[in-house]
């Protein structure tokens, strides 16, 4: 693809099911519709690990909405791995211009070193779709995840798509939904306000 990524692009691509990545070694931009697609419940079968339970209580973090965007989106963006570079410039100016059109997400956990963790991504209708997430401490990155799902169901959201399944994810209870089923549940959230 060779136009720029904008806001209005990336947002047409999730109401159509499916999202922007950049290419690590070209830097090019491609959109993925993977089927299946993996969400996190936001019903009773999502599932805190017993640890990170035991982690919750201590309230190591505090807990901040869209007070650090630009940097939780960097902070992911920047990894060990450069085989899983896929978050670029192209995607952090594009997320940055929909979290100032009130679109794009960050939950980020803070204590008196400053930011240690936190996650980001898109509200569409009663849709959420988790992009990416980063810790600098343990348990950072799911204290966050907890708190978005508690405020997903709070505003009565109807999923939160993860877009694949990772081992990490299926400790919370992730699960796979066919692209047809899908599609079905987007036009649904998407209809919601």
């Amino acid at each position: 693809m060779n136009d720029r990524l904008t806001p209005e692009l990336v947002l047409s691509a999730y109401c159509q099911g499916c999202f922007p990545m950049a290419d690590p070694e070209t830097g090019e931009i491609s959109f993925y519709e993977p089927d299946p697609r993996a969400l996190i419940p936001l019903d009773d079968r999502f599932h805190i690990p017993h640890g990170l339970k035991r982690a919750l209580n201590k309230k190591p973090f505090e807990l901040r909405m869209d007070t650090a965007f630009p940097e939780v989106v960097h902070a992911c963006a920047r990894t060990d791995q450069p085989e899983e570079q896929w978050i670029d410039g192209q995607i952090e100016e594009a997320y940055g211009k929909l979290h100032e059109m009130g679109f794009a997400h960050s939950v980020e956990c803070w204590d008196e070193e400053g930011l240690q963790g936190g996650l980001y991504g898109v509200a569409l209708g009663k849709a959420f779709f988790g992009e990416s997430m980063f810790h600098r401490k343990t348990d950072a990155s799911k204290i966050a995840l907890v708190a978005l799902v508690q405020y997903l169901r709070a505003h009565r959201f109807l999923f939160l798509d993860t877009q694949w399944t990772t081992p990490h994810l299926l400790k919370f209870g992730t699960y796979e939904v066919p692209a047809k089923e899908y599609r079905k549940l987007l036009k649904r959230a998407l209809e919601e306000q």
